[in-house]
Formats: structure tokens, sequence, C-alpha cells
């Protein structure tokens, strides 16, 4: 198994630890999506540099949804040797053409957190009971106009 399934396999655990769904449970629909294709504009491919040089379509590892089934969160998984913030700017795009505003970088082991309106990713990991979550700061305000 490869490095970056490792990670996945991490990052599953701890997703569905935290109440994120991949499958149906009960009346409530799977709030997760492995791996959507996403459009990805020729201007963005420049930015991400040769790796990507003749993609036009790129894949989100976990498209987080909220409770209307909407894109809420991006979460961009690199391989267990690798800072997850080597996926920032790809994650960028990904939110971007999702018009998501947050972002999760995880190698699986560190967990960055991004509001890309508000400055740049922070580790960010709350245990408690056994449980794993994103948890915004404390002085975070919600914009009234942003959906929960």
């Amino acid at each position: 198994m490869g490095k970056e399934a490792d990670a996945r396999i991490k990052i599953n655990k701890l997703l569905e630890a935290s109440g994120w769904r991949f499958f149906a449970e009960g009346n409530l629909p799977p709030n997760i999506q492995l791996e959507p294709k996403v459009a990805i504009k020729t201007q963005d491919l420049d930015a991400l540099g040769n790796n990507f040089e003749k993609l036009s379509r790129g894949f989100i590892d976990f498209l987080l949804l909220n409770e209307k089934g909407f894109p809420f969160i991006v979460l961009e998984a690199k391989s267990e040797e690798k800072t997850p913030l080597v996926g920032k700017e790809q994650a960028r795009k990904y939110a971007r053409s999702q018009n998501c505003r947050f972002v999760i970088l995880s190698n699986g082991n560190l967990h960055y957190f991004w509001d890309l309106e508000r400055g740049n990713p922070y580790i960010h990991i709350i245990v408690s009971n056994s449980r794993f979550r994103y948890r915004l700061p404390k002085n975070y305000k919600r914009p009234a106009a942003y959906p929960r």
C-alpha cells in the first residue's frame, strides 16, 4: 500500500470518529464525497507548476458537504512523509472550483485548518473523549451570509 493510502486510512477513521459519513445512516445521507472530478482553468494550472501541466481535471481527495449537501470543506491528503502544506495551492484551486471557503490539509498525522478568507493554514486538532474534530478559533465570527 502506498504512503498516501496509509494517510487516507487514518484520515477516514478520524473523519468517521468526528461524525462525518461515507455512507447513509438512517435518514442521514453521506456527507463525504471521495475524489470528485474538478474542472481546473488553465491559469490555475500555471500556478500549480509542471506536475499539472497537462491536466484539465483534477481530483479532490475528500469533499465534505454541509447539512444541505453543498460543498463545505476540501480535505487534501498527502503521504505521511510529506508536510501537508505541500498541497496548499492545489487545495486552494480545488476549494475555489467548489466555492468552498474552508480547507483541511492532512498527511494523517498533521492536520492544518485553513479559512481561505482569513490568512494561512494552521495546525488545529482537538482530541477529547477519543473524538477528533476541527474547531474554529474562539474569536472567529461566521459571516451572516455564509451557510452553516
